[in-house]
């Protein structure tokens, strides 16, 4: 079923203890704006957290095969694509366009991320071109300035025999943030689900259900704690949309209410404006 209504959402997740998304230019700490001290966690992090729970839900069911996990390369999905499409290979980026749309239009059938996030499917001798998908987030960013604590750690088993005979214990750190709330938004096209991915009202439902349960299946020594606690859908009345996201955007306000740092949820408010513009509904689905 095409979709009938453009949406605006906003993400509100915390961290307690853990690393929400390592810098690998930074020995794997955790990410943060070197001019504001805010933590950040970027938007392929996120898209992967979406897909992990599709996959997890989806499993083996035609059309929600995820294409970017650490399977097969992609070049070869690109190839499988005109195999079943019964296209002839080769010629690279000398391929007939029609061809490769028909390759591409087969990439959206088959895999929910390609549908959602899009692609760049150019590559290989057999392209599938590239799709700019609906489903676009942003960065999260944490509401006041994290702090990065080095934690050492031990372990009683050694790595090899030398280590072992020497009795020495063996040390390691990992970075982790005490405690950060961070907010991501993100918007869905239905002007571009319709024209080129097909994203249905199906796929939509899914994708809420996604980002409400990212993290629960997610849990690693490394992340500690973290949650999803707020997810605001703005609707709108139309494919286009009544308003800008900015201001819907601008209806979901976070204050601090903490004496020294933030440890807990309960440190912050969230305040929401019920004012909200002609031809658009608020739907909080967490």
């Amino acid at each position: 079923m095409a979709l009938n209504n453009r949406y605006d959402f906003v993400m509100i997740f915390d961290v307690e203890n853990g690393n929400p998304n390592g810098d690998p230019d930074a020995g794997n700490a955790p990410r943060i704006d070197a001019e504001s001290g805010l933590g950040y966690v970027t938007d392929v992090c996120l898209k992967r957290k979406i897909r992990n729970y599709v996959e997890l839900c989806k499993e083996g069911e035609p059309g929600y095969n995820i294409l970017v996990k650490p399977d097969k390369f992609l070049n070869a999905k690109f190839t499988a694509a005109y195999d079943a499409e019964g296209i002839a290979h080769g010629k690279g980026k000398n391929k007939n366009a029609d061809d490769v749309k028909k390759a591409r239009d087969y990439m959206c059938r088959t895999y929910f991320d390609v549908r959602a996030f899009g692609a760049v499917m150019s590559t290989g001798d057999d392209p599938c071109g590239i799709v700019r998908g609906p489903v676009q987030i942003n960065f999260a960013r944490s509401i006041s300035p994290i702090n990065i604590q080095e934690v050492t750690i031990t372990r009683q088993a050694r790595t090899t025999e030398e280590r072992s005979e020497t009795g020495d214990t063996e040390m390691g750190k990992k970075s982790v943030v005490p405690y950060a709330l961070y907010k991501a938004e993100g918007y869905v096209s239905a002007a571009l689900a319709n024209k080129v991915t097909n994203l249905s009202e199906e796929d939509l439902n899914l994708l809420w259900d996604a980002i409400v349960n990212m993290f629960e299946n997610d849990h690693s020594a490394a992340r500690g704690k973290m949650c999803m606690r707020k997810l605001y859908v703005f609707k709108h009345s139309n494919v286009l949309g009544n308003c800008p996201s900015h201001i819907l955007f601008d209806k979901i306000r976070i204050t601090e209410h903490f004496d020294l740092a933030p440890r807990s949820f309960s440190d912050y408010e969230i305040c929401v404006d019920k004012e909200i513009p002609d031809g658009v509904t608020l739907l909080e689905k967490i």
